[in-house]
């Protein structure tokens, strides 16, 4: 009965519980993403390109078969997904999160020091750094 009541404390723990949270939706989200690049882009650049696929482009050295087309899909892919992460959810992220700062405005907790212009802070009397007295 112990263990079990250890075991029941280590899975309520808040860090267990946000991790499995954000495993769940991380992998909702790359399900998301990989529809986005297979279903939308990768359609899109086939169209572009007049190519709808690049797997079957290889090349033989000595009875050795390169597939270097099943690469190019890969990194074209990739590079899909990396462009969408980025332009549908960090970017937007990133100016979200400058909407939400833009009117708060921090009380500055240093000043400049008139003498050796180094950072001292704010109720100093004297700077820590070439030892003279600040107004």
């Amino acid at each position: 009965m112990v263990v079990l009541k250890e075991f029941k404390q280590f899975l309520l723990r808040g860090n267990v519980v946000d991790l499995a949270v954000g495993v769940v939706i991380g992998a909702a989200f790359g399900t998301v993403v990989t529809a986005l690049v297979s279903d939308l882009l990768t359609p899109l650049i086939s169209a572009l390109v007049k190519v709808p696929d690049f797997k079957g482009l290889s090349f033989t050295i000595n009875g050795s078969q390169f597939m270097y087309g099943h690469f190019i899909n890969t990194a074209i892919s990739f590079l899909l997904s990396a462009a969408a992460i980025f332009f549908f959810v960090i970017k937007p992220m990133n100016l979200l999160v400058a909407h939400s700062r833009k009117g708060e405005v921090a009380d500055p907790t240093t000043k400049k020091c008139p003498e050796c212009l180094s950072e001292i802070p704010l109720n100093a009397r004297r700077c820590a750094h070439c030892t003279q007295p600040v107004a």
